[in-house]
């Protein structure tokens, strides 16, 4: 469960600290105090997406901080470990989003990548927007909350993987067949061009050789005389040489050695620079019998390059490319060559894969079948508590496959929608085309909380969701979100005193401001207190004692409520 969240220069917060207990806790506020701010900074801190102007005026940075007490958490303990990131039986998960927009994320005090920390937030928490009802009506939506409450999402991941590699060899085999009009003119061009790049014969490595080379030979007579002359002052040369000059010089020193012993070891410098002045004369000897002067060798070089670069430009490459070319052609022939025989291999992967597809698809309906009818019987159920007696709710089923293999999609075989009669007597229409706005609200919470009961998310948080009823209807909302606090960790903003008055844990969020600046707090509520947030949220400015008294009898009443 969430045990804190702390938030740092987010919007127009400055600094808050808020410790959260198990059951239901809800937090309220005057529109506009910022209920809906914290909500946002445990998304962030979660892993939800942040830019600069989050950052509070004047601050260099927006900072959110969250601890979970994972002690009962055993599969997100072993996520942990496996990541490497384990701590106990706590977590720690920090956001931090600079003034430049750039954002960083940290788990258990490390560095951590946005999309892990988004994977192991849903892990945690999981965030019921305010706006949710208006998206109720989308069909893709309806189909995800009951893939959710189906537990399907091993099964919705290998239908869509199944229905990729379907796909990419679809794309393949219609290529295949798409090419084979041109496939004789292709292999004529590239039989054509291979020969000629055959009939060339470019080596790997070769257009550098025979540049280096086109080069030499180009410089042979400044080389050779330059060797020449090295040769010449290192050993050759009668009027003395580098040689002969160190070997005196040895032979003075070591007719000296009898004086002063240390003279030794300047004899063995001079032998040693003998040697390796005696492997240079060598070096350039073998060198300069390497020169070739021959203009008939120059001319085939540059004859050569030539030719290369010809070719090179034809293919569109560069010369030193020109060996990948030739590889490149070849294969591409060998697979024009071999394309009949691929064909029919394609056709037979081609069927496995379909057959594969339909397979995972085909299982994933059967569970959303088995689970569609006792998502209708639960919300049908609740519905009556939510003020629509006698209203029914339908999850239907339409399967795409037998509008043939084009109507398959990577979400599965099947078209979900919602049905909905508010009244007795009336057929189920679709739901976004029947349901008002309070009933939306109502079936939207109904859904929330019908389908998050088998989820294993320990932390659930509504965010206005009960906004669009009041009176007695308000109060089963109330009554829903407790039975849920019974099981995990509820979390709720609410305008509702109906609602606020069930919970364990009352929490007011309050905007304070000194003319110069605006900021929001948020401060737990003793019994005193609660009477007093419960009687603002009946009675609106003016607080009479008819209203304390009010709020009063409803807090004294909540244990038998939730009962």
């Amino acid at each position: 469960m969430l045990k804190n969240l702390s938030i740092r220069d987010f919007a127009i917060v400055d600094r808050i600290d808020v410790d959260f207990s198990p059951g239901m806790t809800v937090l309220t506020g005057e529109t506009g105090a910022g209920k809906s701010i914290l909500v946002d900074a445990l998304g962030l801190v979660l892993g939800d997406r942040g830019n600069s102007q989050l950052v509070r005026e004047g601050a260099k940075r927006a900072e959110f901080a969250a601890e979970f007490d994972l002690s009962r958490l055993p599969a997100v303990q072993a996520w942990l470990e496996a990541q490497a990131l384990d701590a106990d039986d706590e977590c720690l998960l920090r956001r931090v989003i600079g003034v430049d927009g750039r954002s960083r994320a940290f788990v258990n005090g490390n560095a951590t990548p946005l999309q892990q920390l988004r994977t192991l937030g849903d892990m945690l928490v999981d965030i019921h927007g305010q706006h949710f009802h208006q998206s109720l009506g989308r069909r893709d939506v309806q189909r995800q909350l009951l893939d959710h409450y189906a537990d399907a999402a091993e099964l919705c991941e290998a239908t869509a993987t199944a229905f990729e590699h379907w796909q990419t060899l679809k794309d393949r085999h219609d290529a295949l067949i798409a090419a084979d009009a041109d496939r004789d003119s292709r292999q004529d061009l590239l039989t054509f061009q291979l020969r000629e790049l055959e009939a060339l014969g470019p080596e790997d490595g070769e257009f550098e050789r025979l540049s280096a080379e086109r080069q030499r030979l180009a410089s042979g007579g400044r080389l050779l005389t330059g060797l020449t002359d090295a040769l010449d002052r290192i050993s050759e040369s009668e009027g003395g040489n580098a040689t002969g000059l160190i070997a005196a010089a040895s032979r003075d020193i070591d007719a000296l050695i009898d004086v002063d012993q240390h003279l030794g070891s300047i004899v063995e410098l001079l032998d040693g620079a003998a040697i390796q002045l005696a492997e240079a004369r060598e070096a350039l000897q073998r060198y300069r019998d390497t020169i070739d002067m021959d203009p008939a060798r120059q001319d085939w070089v540059e004859e050569r390059l030539d030719s290369m670069t010809t070719l090179a430009r034809k293919h569109r490459t560069t010369a030193d490319r020109l060996p990948e070319k030739a590889t490149a052609l070849r294969l591409e022939l060998e697979e024009l060559t071999g394309a009949e025989a691929r064909g029919r291999e394609l056709e037979r992967e081609l069927e496995a894969a379909r057959a594969a597809y339909f397979e995972h698809a085909r299982a994933l309906s059967e569970r959303r079948r088995t689970a569609a009818e006792s998502l209708s019987a639960e919300v049908g159920d609740a519905m009556a508590g939510l003020g629509m007696p006698g209203g029914q709710f339908v999850v239907a089923i339409a399967e795409l496959a037998e509008l043939g293999d084009d109507a398959a999609k990577a979400t599965g075989i099947d078209d979900i929608e919602f049905l909905i009669s508010a009244n007795p007597g009336q057929a189920p229409m679709p739901l976004a085309r029947v349901a008002s706005g309070g009933e939306l609200s109502r079936m939207s919470l109904a859904i929330q909380v019908i389908v998050s009961d088998g989820s294993t998310v320990p932390t659930m948080v509504f965010d206005e969701v009960d906004s669009g009823v009041g009176g007695g209807i308000a109060e089963m909302v109330g009554r829903r979100l407790f039975d849920l606090g019974a099981s995990r960790q509820v979390l709720c903003v609410t305008h509702l005193p109906q609602v606020a008055c069930l919970a364990h844990q009352h929490l007011r969020i309050s905007k304070m401001t000194d003319g110069k600046a605006t900021r929001t707090g948020v401060a737990p509520l003793k019994k005193s207190e609660r009477i007093e947030e419960l009687a603002r949220m009946l009675g609106g400015v003016e607080i009479t004692q008819t209203t304390l008294d009010h709020a009063e009898e409803m807090l004294a009443g909540a244990p038998k409520k939730r009962a």
